[in-house]
This record gives structure tokens, C-alpha cells and sequence, in this order.
């Protein structure tokens, strides 16, 4: 399968792709030591006015991208606000010198940023004169040293590196992959469109095992782009991301079922089936369980649902004839 264009990519993949020539004729100490980076020196902290800071290559979790993120809510940021405002920003984030004057990169601290940015402040930074492939092993590092990456989160970060023209030994490096690990990550970026990792989240609970199943499933023709985001859009978003990925493979694995009959079965929310034949289509509602007041008012509203639902086909059926 052929890998997604730039237009196709979206937040995550775009951003280091605009990012990644960015530093590439700017003087840099040649392999500087990415662990250093990460623990710096006192000379190189300084105070810096956020709006000074712009952000620099690729976006490591999918907070700012995906709306369904309820594992790292705002309830997350707002304390670590809290905290930088009672007692001070604790720990500095990196940057760099940008090929603009008197502007600096971001490479890491993203979430501490912005909160010095909202409390007008300005941020605790280390300043250090870095390489792309040692800012992206920094920012490994300070992954592994604070929350690992989700698994979703290591493929899209694993593609946004590749996208940018990074070798693929920087991307194992980074990640610290193995080759057979790295395929694994491929897969399933390669497969599951992106609007539908980002419609789930980072699913921090959910490993290979899951994704894989879900890139298979995409694979083998059980879901469609389409009809996943239409079942994702349809789970109440308070449901975390783990639970969405499971909804997503349980639809799947009922649409991909056959019955002797030849019947298929899809179940887009709880209580809800629908079974698809080749001379019929019908719906059952359970009127017990979590849902059942959504099935005692399908059941006083499902007749009129059915004439709207008929006039709208037939006017855009007229329009199409016409």
C-alpha cells in the first residue's frame, strides 16, 4: 500500500513535515549528545518570553489534534497551571536557537509552554545549540522519562519522522525500535486512516495486539474509512479512548461475521443491532440494559424517523435523476 501523500497527513504528520528543513543550513555542533540536551547545564537555563517560542518538529501525542482525548483531559493541564503558578515552573523545557533573530524552537515541553503562555509568564527554558536527529532523540528520551508514548502514538510519531526524510535508523534510534517493531507501527498507519486514530485518541491501555487487529480489519475489507467514523462519531464522548478502539473492533469483528443465512451484523451502539441480507435489512432494539430509554424513544419516534429519512433518499434521488 503506498504511503499517504503530505496533503493526506494530518496535525501530527504535517507539522514536522513543514519543520524539518527548517535548522538544515543553520550551524550546529555536529552529533551533539541528545542526553545532555536533556540534562543541560545552570548556564543554559534562562527565562524566556513565550511568544518567542515557536514549536519545532513532530507532535509526540495527539492532545492537540484529537478532540476524543479524554486520557489526558484538560483537568491534566489545568493542574499543572496550577502547579507552575503556586510554586513555580519546576522544569525546564528545551529549546533552540531558530534561524530567526532572537526566536527559539521548541523541542520538548510543549504542555509547560503553553501554560507559562497562559499564566503570562515566561518560561523556564535550556537553551542548547542541537541537530534535528539529536532534538528528536531528546525528545525520546524525555518520553521515556516522564508518560511513555501510547502505542498509536509511536506509529504516528514514528511516521511524522519518516515523513520529514528522517532514516529509518533515526526513527528506531528515537523510538527505540527494533526493525520487527518498527514494521508493527508501519502497519498500522499504513491501514487505519488517520481521521480514525484521531476520532479514538491515544488509547494509553490498548498495545500491538489491538491496532494490528484494527489495521487487519481495515485490510481485509470489514471496515471502511466512512462507516468507521460514522460509528465513532456515534459513541458518546465521554467514553475514553480505549473504550472507542474496542467499540470500533467489536463492530468490526460483527460486520466481517456471517450467519448460515448470509446475514451480517453490526451493532453501532450497545442494544443496537442491525442485520444486513440479501432480501432484507432490519433493526432490533433491546428495551432492558443501559439503553433502554433510547429504545422506548426510538419506539415512539422510529415511524416518523423512517418517512423524513424516505423523503430526504427520494429528493436526492430525484436530483440525481433530473
Amino acid at each position: 500500500m503506498a504511503r499517504k501523500s503530505l496533503q493526506e497527513m494530518s496535525g501530527i504528520a504535517s507539522t514536522i513535515a513543514r519543520s524539518g528543513s527548517k535548522t538544515a543550513d543553520k550551524p550546529v555542533k555536529a552529533n551533539a549528545p541528545a542526553l545532555g540536551a536533556l540534562q543541560g547545564s545552570l548556564a543554559a537555563i534562562r527565562e524566556i518570553d513565550p511568544a518567542l517560542i515557536d514549536d519545532w518538529g513532530p507532535i509526540d501525542r495527539l492532545g492537540e489534534f484529537t478532540a476524543v482525548n479524554p486520557d489526558e483531559d484538560d483537568d491534566s493541564f489545568e493542574s499543572l497551571k496550577s502547579s507552575i503558578q503556586d510554586g513555580g515552573q519546576q522544569v525546564p523545557i528545551l529549546v533552540r536557537r531558530s534561524k530567526s533573530d532572537g526566536r527559539y524552537e521548541a523541542i520538548y515541553g510543549r504542555r509547560r509552554l503553553k501554560a507559562c503562555r497562559e499564566l503570562n509568564i515566561k518560561v523556564r527554558a535550556n537553551v542548547q545549540d542541537i541537530d534535528d536527529a539529536s532534538a528528536l532523540l531528546a525528545k525520546g528520551l524525555e518520553n521515556a522519562a516522564r508518560r511513555n508514548l501510547s502505542f498509536y502514538e509511536k506509529a504516528r510519531f514514528a511516521e511524522a519522522i519518516q515523513t520529514a526524510g528522517h532514516e529509518t535508523a533515526t526513527v528506531k534510534r528515537v523510538l527505540n525500535l527494533s526493525a520487527s517493531g518498527l514494521s508493527h507501527l508501519t502497519k498500522v498507519t499504513q491501514n487505519v486512516p488517520s481521521e480514525v486514530g484521531e476520532l479514538i485518541g491515544a488509547a494509553p491501555k490498548s498495545g500491538r495486539p489491538k491496532w494490528t487487529a484494527l489495521a487487519e480489519h481495515f485490510l481485509a475489507g470489514k471496515l471502511a474509512r466512512d462507516d468507521a467514523i460514522r460509528l465513532l462519531q456515534a459513541v458518546e464522548p465521554s467514553v475514553s479512548s480505549d473504550d472507542r478502539l474496542e467499540t470500533l473492533l467489536k463492530a468490526a469483528a460483527k460486520r466481517g461475521a456471517r450467519h448460515k443465512d448470509g446475514v451480517a451484523e453490526i451493532s453501532p451502539v450497545e442494544g443496537v443491532t442491525i442485520k444486513s441480507g440479501s432480501g432484507s435489512l432490519t433493526l432490533s432494539v433491546k428495551k432492558t440494559g443501559s439503553n433502554a430509554g433510547f429504545a422506548d424513544w426510538l419506539d415512539k419516534n422510529l415511524t416518523e424517523i423512517i418517512k423524513r429519512s424516505h423523503a430526504e433518499f427520494t429528493a436526492v434521488n430525484n436530483k440525481q435523476n433530473n
